[in-house]
């Protein structure tokens, strides 16, 4: 695929949609997305050990690591740039095998996360960090949806459009960063 391809995927994502994913694909992702970051994370995991239902249904659905900042009048979200992932990573496991399909944010995954997203079929997109005003111009909808006690780091559902990402670790374990890294390392 050449650089200036960009595959269009809606969500929630499919394992077809998911098997023509490849690390560094540009994508405009559309649809929804629901935002959640280490502490509701954490929230989540608790409540699938005690055998509570999560707060919406995660199959096939894509998290944003995201903690969007206050919404100014006229608005429908603040800037809304991605966050570390790395810090969902303890989480992420058990939430891949549960059904989630997709994470965005930005940064290196650890090895158990790749894991489950070859096992379980999910992927991982990066968000240019830095981009945060552009890209909170793709989140067309809000709906507050789990743990308003945490503020920005509330889960949320947002409506998105032509949201921007690139494929980092895509469901066969390719890893974009790594990819990349490689092509400037000495032999």
């Amino acid at each position: 695929m050449s650089e200036t391809q960009i595959k269009h995927i809606t969500t929630p994502l499919t394992a077809d949609v998911i098997k023509t994913l490849h690390a560094g694909d540009v994508v405009r992702i559309t649809g929804p997305v629901y935002t959640a970051r280490d502490a509701a994370h954490k929230r989540m995991t608790e409540a699938l050990a005690e055998g509570k239902p999560l707060p919406f249904d995660i199959k096939g659905q894509v998290v944003y690591y995201v903690g969007p900042s206050p919404t100014k009048p006229g608005e429908v979200v603040g800037s809304a740039g991605p966050t570390t992932s790395g810090r969902m990573d303890k989480y992420t496991p058990t939430l891949i095998a549960e059904g989630m399909r997709g994470m965005i944010g930005k940064g290196l995954r650890s090895k158990e996360v790749i894991e489950a997203c070859v096992k379980y079929g999910a992927v991982y997109f990066v968000a240019v960090g830095g981009a945060a005003a552009v890209i909170s111009q793709s989140i067309k909808g809000e709906e507050m949806i789990a743990y308003e006690d945490l503020g920005p780091e509330a889960i949320r559902r947002y409506e998105v459009e032509d949201f921007p990402a690139i494929v980092c670790i895509d469901a066969e374990g390719n890893d974009f960063y790594k990819e990349g890294i490689a092509k400037y390392s000495k032999e």
